[in-house]
């Protein structure tokens, strides 16, 4: 009975023994994939390149306008995160006449709020993805033109193309669509870090009011936004 007694403590010992070093082993392996949540508020600045494909179309060069706004990132696994946007924006057309002496552009200002998917990869430098839905509401509008776009008919040499435009408000005042960007960040620090975006935009709604029995049947805007922007890391 000792001598069972004697070797059933010394396997309990054993196999103890082999569960400590077991979990010293495993242990190390799951401290390893875990992630801390990140996150971050920042700002951002850059300029918009748009143009807007109307049904019938219109010929247009792309218009130059701005963009800014306050940013949220919040980041819960590794090489995955979330991010959403209030930015003001410049949008609308600029229309091309070619060789003849007229001008015209419309710029549409927003509020924009993209919700977006953040894929990255890297540590002190990062290359990221983001894509989401981006809706916008209109706060104001304006035109430039060097002829009197309310009276074409009455301007000689005026060339023959779509004019409906010229009359139209930017209607329904919310803009909703898609959008995907490709960028760089840079870790300055722990908890500072800049970086650059280029992001693509196309809208699902229409710019002008639009329809089977409208002038227009479609209106769809399209910007290239670039910027440059600050994220300070809050936890």
């Amino acid at each position: 009975m000792n001598m069972i007694s004697w070797k059933s403590n010394s396997l309990i010992k054993g196999m103890g023994a082999a569960v400590v070093m077991t979990a010293a082993g495993v242990l190390p392996l799951f401290s390893q994939t875990h992630y801390s949540s990140n996150v971050s508020l920042g700002v951002k600045g850059g300029v918009d390149l748009s143009r807007v494909f109307f049904t019938p179309s219109v010929k247009q060069g792309f218009l130059l306008g701005g963009n800014a706004g306050v940013t949220f990132r919040y980041i819960e696994e590794n090489h995955f995160g979330l991010i959403t946007e209030l930015n003001f924006e410049q949008r609308g057309w600029k229309e091309n006449f070619e060789d003849k002496p007229f001008e015209y552009s419309r710029t549409i200002n927003y509020i924009q709020i993209p919700f977006l998917a953040h894929i990255y990869f890297g540590r002190r430098g990062r290359f990221f993805f983001n894509a989401g839905p981006e809706v916008g509401f209109k706060i104001g509008e304006s035109t430039k033109s060097n002829f009197d776009y309310k009276n074409v008919s009455s301007i000689s040499g005026f060339p023959l193309r779509t004019t409906y435009q010229y009359l139209m408000d930017a209607d329904p005042k919310v803009d909703y669509g898609i959008s995907a960007g490709l960028g760089g960040e840079f870790n300055l620090n722990r908890r500072n870090s800049i970086y650059i975006e280029g992001r693509f935009y196309y809208g699902l709604g229409n710019v002008l009011k639009s329809g089977r029995t409208e002038n227009f049947r479609g209106s769809n805007s399209m910007s290239i936004m670039i910027s440059a922007g600050y994220w300070f890391r809050i936890k």
